[in-house]
């Protein structure tokens, strides 16, 4: 019975990190089509939606069976219950994901402006968040989370900054009010993957060392 857990838990893993795979290759598309004003790749990613929805809930409904079959204990049970919450989570960035790609799809049909915020460096670090939060996962690397944790304060300092950047710019560039307010919209849905992404990094936490630092301060500023 133990060895058949073993093995249905592999099986769980290989299956969160392809859709965690799939949620980060979906981001850096959303982000291209903002980069290079391309609406067919914002288009690919919103029709592709259903398939990160599906793999969410065949995900947690692996979850719940080997939770109802094999009652796992100590680490089993706790990696079970974060592949639930990260699955969930991925879910959630890929829907804004496709909320990021609806706004790119408004934004290439309007008159270019410059971006009141810089958003190249808002959505690497985001990119960063999400790639080690999920190698965190992939090795059990507590140290890759808690860096992921420490990033969370800059992406959110550079939302503030947006919303700044869009307040002063309305009055000055009316016209271009419906293109900021979009800006300001990719702003928000990049803070928020980020603090999913700092979630994913929690979970990693609790799955390797039994501790819920989600409302703590991280002191391992490594």
């Amino acid at each position: 019975m133990k060895y058949r857990l073993q093995r249905e838990i592999e099986k769980l893993k290989k299956s969160i990190l392809t859709l965690g795979a799939l949620v980060e290759e979906r981001l850096y598309m959303a982000i291209r089509s903002i980069n290079q004003r391309e609406k067919r790749i914002a288009v690919t990613v919103i029709d592709g939606d259903q398939e990160i929805d599906d793999m969410e809930v065949e995900l947690e409904e692996e979850c719940l069976k080997l939770l109802a079959l094999h009652q796992p204990v100590a680490i089993d049970l706790r990696f079970i219950i974060a592949v639930l919450k990260i699955n969930n989570d991925l879910e959630r960035i890929g829907d804004l994901v496709v909320n990021i790609c609806e706004r790119a799809s408004y934004m290439v049909e309007q008159e270019e402006v410059p971006v009141p915020f810089d958003f190249n460096a808002m959505s690497e670090k985001v990119k960063t968040m999400l790639k080690t939060s999920l190698d965190s996962l992939v090795n059990m690397d507590t140290d890759l989370a808690h860096k992921v944790r420490n990033m969370d304060d800059e992406v959110d300092e550079i939302n503030r900054q947006m919303f700044n950047q869009v307040y002063k710019g309305i009055p000055k560039s009316p016209e271009h009010i419906g293109v900021y307010l979009n800006h300001l919209s990719v702003s928000r849905h990049l803070e928020r993957i980020g603090d999913l992404a700092t979630n994913i990094a929690e979970d990693v936490i609790y799955m390797v060392e039994g501790k819920i630092v989600r409302h703590a301060p991280d002191t391992n500023n490594k």
